[in-house]
């Protein structure tokens, strides 16, 4: 890449020479010919003044003297005929190069015929000084004709090319010096992203003040991607290490009742039985979100939305998981009362499992309760779950929701399979809403979270259909209210 940087702006540089240099030998060219051009009016003039005087005798050998004295190619008396033809016109003249019409109404003429210029000027002469000047007849008007040679524009192409040469010296050593700049932090972006495709996710690119704001930005942009990258694989691998404790924990339970039952080791044998079937429930909860996961990523998870009655949904989750909560001295409250709304466009069964897992999500920190609540907030449908535990920490507020995050909070009860924020998040995104988490939730700390999904007006009692639309039908709500904007 450096060669062809360089390559490529000095052929910019000798392009533009090149131009320079015959651009400028035009404009000397066409400028010595105006300059030769006024020389000789001014100087014919007085050749034509000096010719038709009384005073001066005028013989042979004046011409001679006069074409030697001023340096010019040709001083001569030509006649025009009455036909407008002009008799014995020097080379390289041609009588097209000459406005006879204008030599006819006494007109002086003047031009030039490739670098020679030349001025015709009409003279009155006596019937001697015809005879003595030249073989002007005696019905043709006679011309004076003055010619000279422009000077050559190659006189000053030595000047031109030392200027170009060293044009062309500091154009090499930018051309190399630019080279030089921006195909070094390009070498370093590529040495960089190599490393990281093969595994060193720690490797950065350094970012030099002087290099180009472009290519300082690239680097910044490497060294993000390779902590991202980096930040994802300690995720990975602590839910991994999550998800692997997870299944070895009712494993052992379920390996440990079942030698039991097998040996003959225990009496209580429905006790065994009970916790052998929780624990078989608890790992299929967990077989089951992996694969809403998977299912979720590639977009193969299917949505029922249709209109629903939030507290409906609300206070059937809840119901569900009081006895558990019970059991870990967590009391449930709720003001969801089915058939008193809101309604909202959602997925009945992804819904339910929503709030389950945000009331699980509840139950696992909270001291001694959890609050479910259900309103409208214009046009949203606003579901509530707080709690009365540790709350979460600023920084880690903003990751609650992502997947493999585990808060700084110390470890809670164990409830649910610690997926379920994730599934929150990508179901609610899923139907049109969004789900936010605060905290702390009041001054005795806590956390709410706060989801939002798109209302919709309550059924009239005469429609047979409680959706009113086709179940597929997807309506797009208003704004969200200010802080919980959906997506």
């Amino acid at each position: 890449m450096r060669r062809r940087l360089t390559v490529a702006v000095l052929g910019v540089v000798i392009g533009t020479l090149v131009l320079t240099v015959a651009g400028s030998v035009l404009l000397v060219r066409r400028t010595a010919v105006t300059t030769t051009e006024d020389q000789l009016r001014s100087q014919a003039d007085g050749v034509a003044r000096l010719l038709t005087g009384h005073k001066l005798a005028v013989d042979a050998t004046i011409l001679t003297d006069l074409r030697q004295a001023g340096s010019y190619d040709f001083v001569g008396v030509i006649g025009l005929d009455p036909d407008g033809t002009l008799t014995t016109l020097p080379a390289p003249l041609i009588s097209a190069d000459v406005d006879v019409s204008a030599l006819e109404a006494g007109d002086t003429v003047w031009g030039a015929a490739g670098a020679e210029a030349f001025v015709a000027q009409p003279l009155s002469l006596t019937a001697a000084k015809r005879r003595t000047l030249g073989p002007v007849a005696a019905g043709d008007v006679p011309v004076l004709v003055v010619t000279r040679q422009a000077p050559k524009a190659v006189n000053g192409l030595g000047y031109f090319l030392l200027v170009a040469g060293v044009v062309l010296v500091v154009g090499a050593v930018v051309a190399a010096v630019l080279a030089r700049r921006l195909s070094a932090p390009i070498r370093r972006a590529a040495v960089t992203t190599r490393r990281i495709a093969e595994g060193d996710l720690d490797a950065t690119m350094a970012v030099q003040p002087r290099d180009p704001p472009e290519l300082q930005a690239l680097a910044e942009a490497i060294n993000a991607m390779g902590s991202g990258l980096a930040r994802s694989r300690g995720l990975e691998r602590q839910f991994l290490l999550s998800v692997s404790h997870d299944l070895r924990t009712p494993l052992t339970s379920i390996r440990g009742y079942a030698e039991a039952l097998a040996e003959g080791a225990t009496d209580d044998v429905a006790g065994a039985v009970s916790v052998i079937g929780a624990e078989a429930r608890r790992l299929e909860r967990l077989v089951q979100d992996l694969l809403d996961l998977a299912r979720l990523d590639a977009r193969q998870f299917s949505l029922d939305i249709r209109r629903v009655d939030a507290a409906a949904v609300v206070a059937g989750a809840v119901e569900a998981l009081r006895p558990g909560a019970a059991e870990l001295g967590v009391e449930l409250e709720t003001d969801a009362r089915p058939g008193d709304g809101p309604f909202a466009d959602a997925d009945t069964d992804r819904l339910g499992q929503i709030v389950a897992n945000l009331v699980e999500n509840g139950i696992k920190f909270a001291a001694h309760g959890v609050v479910v609540a259900v309103g409208e907030d214009d046009g949203w449908c606003r579901i509530t779950v707080s709690d009365d535990g540790p709350g979460i920490p600023p920084a880690d507020l903003p990751r609650v929701f992502e997947r493999h995050f585990t808060s700084a909070v110390g470890p809670g009860r164990t409830v649910g399979t610690g997926l379920g924020l994730a599934i929150v998040s990508e179901l609610t995104h899923s139907m049109g809403g969004s789900v936010n988490a605060q905290s702390p939730a009041s001054a005795e700390g806590g956390t709410r979270m706060v989801l939002w999904l798109p209302s919709r007006p309550a059924p009239s009692p005469a429609s047979s259909d409680p959706a009113g639309r086709p179940a597929t039908e997807r309506v797009a709500g208003p704004a969200p209210p200010p802080g919980a904007p959906p997506g």
